[in-house]
């Protein structure tokens, strides 16, 4: 043992053993073991994109309590940690840190500087100096958030980390995308495609969100076909130059006789068919739709299954295009679309009722509404649908049989908690489409084709070039494809690049093949693949884990891993989700160094699996209480000393701790297996709580001599076996206030100490009594409130003790009575037991 502190305390303990567990390699993976006895983490690569928060402290700290209970039960743990650094809030990022906006028609400047400090008017800069601002700002992101990621105590291998945009990743990514395309699971298509107008990029089923938005039904009047109006309610009149038929459901009995006919719209005089369709609802509005090219998704099934024409007004920048779509023709109508070009939706809407008013075809005025609308996860604009050329990947969408396999996937999955596979099966039957992988930015993994030019310099796009595999990573945007020149680039019968990337989840869906270098080191795949644990927020299910689960089903046949532990979300005070794009979000440095990391970690480890937790400064300063706890209860005990080796645990108070203890070390065992860290962590701090308040102070006396020698001894072994146990078990939520005690008493982490099993406590434990415990903890308890009642100090003495009850539990004080009064000064004064009665009571006099 070392010297003891005269004053414990957690004041820098976290920097010191973060150094030292780095410099030790304490967390290094041991890629030498066998698969058996090997545990390997999918972890979360964090978006790299600002600064890290509470919600990330909370769920990363359920998974490092995971991997440190592993690693103590002897498991080799693969725990990488990655970055996400690729997509959408980089470039958003990016682009507001240094005042820039990427203009790929730009050349590269090898000596651009960004400004100083962004201004008004953003820097237009090439693909390539955007892209080298990205990987800057991303760089010293990612050392912020690894030094937060230490100070919390993540005990995560940092030799295994990765970035989702490093060369690894590029080419892991690039991989999968050409062996889904050689197996016809990637395909490309040009369709109508939810479009996000200020990031100009399309956006997929996964990334959408409903927000209930005030908006306006503006009755219109159609002209049928014997002279009669037909009434349209439309929330978007903007669209009627888009308007491509009417549509009402086939039982109505209103417009049985429209349908097969046609009428002309309002202020453009387009003929247009009056069609049914099973999805019309003849309860809203006027029970009869215009279908437009294209105002939502239920415009695209019309579209589609009922082959409709098309009428495109709405361009990527989300205004109207300069000419008019086709059908349109005659000067009034072309005067009446003129008013629209250029303009943005809003304009064009005001525009068009202005209109309407004047041709008299407006019925009445707009009535309010409040109705949701899509928008892009991250946008902040609603999504306009637009027609272009993507790339897909089968995903069960289309497909009933793959979308069954799937299903069964996820069934084999286990999850924690359970009840999460309904979120997972509810997005897959849902599923209206495939995964639409191309993304319209510049920050990501590029599409690694090019397409062939024919002699009019049109690409052909069904017959996509590939590069060799050998070559990966390529940029189709910067290098020829095999067998072309550069200088073909652009040309009749040359080439061109696809200029689009590959969604970040096309390429996040691969981290276990990225993490465990499934192209660079298929050895050390071999080992970690499948992966025993995917720890993830519930809210990404149907993105992230479905992704992956998909990736992995074509590629390798199997599940990417066995559990999934699914997080909940930190609520700020009023119980919404803390995130950054609501600005409510609390970041964490501030309270790891008021409260202590160990604290914080508390507080996060207190959260049941799955479940959505209030942040709660209160649980930290508990969490606190209990690390200072730990080193001055430790202290105590290891002041005894170590107990002689041939010291037994003989005495049975002592024997009925022990017997306590096993059954702690039995309940924390098995919620670690369910991966409930919360439950490990509530039965070892109750026992905890047990030890200090109630087992140190009745045997203190005894241990320190006070009563006979062999007695002292049976105390001293039972407290620094208790402690030795205890600390194992708190190590997982607690790393850096145990690892400071295991420091006073023995060689060695605790980290890497065995995981105590019941049996190391020995016949002591099997053969104690816990409800001695019970028993004398209630007797104590009595002696100590009438101390605080009449108050005295706890020293008094205590000149009489009655003790009544039944035979059993008398029978149990007796063998605890000698300790009960040591503890609370009884020792002179007289005893009396009385067999009466169903329940103990105490009396005491003073």
């Amino acid at each position: 043992m070392t010297d003891l502190p005269a004053k414990p305390s957690l004041d820098g303990i976290e920097e010191k053993w973060a150094r030292a567990w780095e410099d030790g390699e304490a967390y290094r993976f041991d890629r030498t073991a066998p698969r058996a006895q090997i545990f390997s983490i999918d972890t979360p690569p964090p978006t790299v994109s600002g600064s890290l928060h509470v919600g990330h402290v909370f769920s990363y700290t359920h998974t490092d309590a995971v991997a440190r209970y592993q690693r103590m039960r002897g498991r080799a743990v693969f725990y990488p940690m990655g970055w996400d650094d690729n997509g959408l809030p980089t470039e958003r990022r990016v682009q507001n840190y240094y005042g820039v906006r990427c203009e790929p028609s730009l050349p590269y400047d090898p000596d651009f500087t960004p400004p100083e400090k962004p201004g008004k008017q953003a820097v237009a800069v090439s693909r390539r100096n955007f892209i080298e601002l990205c990987e800057r700002l991303t760089a010293e992101d990612e050392q912020v958030f690894e030094a937060l990621w230490r100070r919390l105590g993540l005990s995560v291998d940092w030799s295994l980390t990765y970035r989702t945009i490093d060369a690894r990743a590029r080419a892991t990514s690039q991989r999968a995308f050409l062996d889904n395309l050689a197996r016809g699971e990637a395909y490309t298509a040009e369709a109508p495609t939810l479009w996000d107008v200020t990031f100009r990029t399309a956006v997929a089923q996964a990334e959408l969100e409903d927000r209930e938005r005030p908006g306006a039904f503006h009755d219109l009047a159609f002209h049928g076909p014997d002279g009669a109006d037909i009434t349209v309610a439309t929330t978007r009149p903007e669209l009627l130059p888009a308007c491509v038929a009417l549509v009402a459901h086939p039982d109505d009995a209103r417009y049985q006789g429209l349908f097969g006919r046609t009428a002309r719209t309002p202020l453009y005089g387009i003929e247009v068919p009056v069609v049914a369709h099973r999805l019309a609802d003849p309860e809203k509005g006027s029970g009869i739709a215009m279908v437009c090219t294209f105002g939502d998704t239920t415009d695209v099934i019309w579209w589609r299954e009922l082959r409709l024409a098309t009428r495109p007004v709405i361009g990527w920048d989300g205004r109207f295009r300069a000419e008019p779509p086709p059908g349109l023709a005659g000067p009034d109508a072309l005067a009446a679309y003129g008013k629209l070009a250029g303009a943005t939706v809003h304009t064009a809407r005001e525009r068009t009722v202005e209109m309407l008013r004047g041709s008299g075809e407006l019925l009445g005025e707009p009535r309010q509404v409040t109705h949701a609308v899509k928008f892009y996860e991250r946008g902040e604009k609603p999504l306009e649908i637009v027609t272009t050329r993507q790339w897909y990947l089968r995903n069960g969408g289309r497909d009933a049989g793959l979308r069954d396999e799937l299903l069964a996937r996820g069934r084999e999955l286990t999850w924690q908690p359970p009840h999460m596979r309904a979120r997972y099966e509810n997005w897959v039957e849902g599923l209206a489409g495939d995964w639409l992988i191309s993304r319209q930015r510049f920050f990501g993994v590029p599409i690694p084709v090019w397409y062939p030019l024919g002699e009019d310099g049109a690409p052909d796009y069904d017959r996509p070039l590939t590069p060799d595999r050998e070559a990966l990573p390529v940029d189709p945007s910067a290098e020829p494809p095999p067998g072309y020149e550069e200088a073909q680039r652009g040309r009749p019968g040359g080439f061109t690049g696809d200029p689009d990337i590959l969604d970040t989840w096309a390429t996040s869906s691969l981290t276990p093949q990225i993490a465990g270098g499934a192209l660079a080191d298929p050895e050390l795949f071999g080992r970690v693949f499948p992966m025993d644990l995917r720890p993830q927020g519930h809210d990404i299910i149907r993105t992230w884990l479905f992704a992956t689960v998909v990736r992995s089903h074509l590629q390798h046949g199997q599940l990417p891993w066995r559990h999934a532990a699914i997080s909940g979300w930190i609520l700020d005070p009023d119980r919404k989700k803390m995130s950054k794009s609501k600005g409510n979000v609390v970041t964490p440095a501030h309270l790891l160094e008021q409260y202590g990391s160990d604290a914080v970690r508390y507080w996060a480890a207190s959260a049941r699996p799955g479940t959505d937790a209030t942040f709660d400064p209160g649980q930290m300063k508990i969490g606190r209480r209990l690390a200072i706890k730990v080193l001055n209860a430790s202290r105590f005990v290891l002041g005894f000393g170590p107990p002689r080796p041939d010291a037994e645990v003989t005495e049975p108070l002592d024997r009925a701790l022990l017997a306590a203890l096993a059954a702690t070390v039995e309940g924390a065992t098995a919620a670690f297996e369910a991966y409930d860290y919360a439950r490990a962590l509530e039965l070892t701090e109750r026992f905890f709580w047990r030890f200090c308040d109630d087992y140190v102070e009745l045997v203190k006396a005894r241990a320190y001599g006070e009563q006979q020698p062999d007695g002292a001894e049976s105390a001293r072994a039972a407290l620094a076996t208790a402690l030795s146990v205890q600390l194992r078990l708190l190590a997982p939520f607690l790393p850096f206030a145990t690892e400071e005690v295991w420091s006073w008493r023995a060689a060695g982490s605790v980290h890497r100490a065995a995981w105590p099993e019941p049996a190391e406590l020995g016949t002591a434990a099997a053969d104690g009594d816990p409800a001695l415990l019970d028993t004398a903890a209630a007797v104590i308890a009595a002696v100590r409130r009438a101390k605080s009642e009449a108050k005295v100090s706890m020293r008094t003495e205590v000149a009489a003790l009655t003790v009544t009850g039944p035979a059993a539990e008398l029978a149990r004080f007796q063998q605890v009575a000698a300790d009960v009064r040591a503890a609370g000064r009884a020792l002179h004064g007289a005893l009396e037991t009385r067999a009466e009665g169903t329940g103990l009571v105490v009396d005491v006099r003073l």
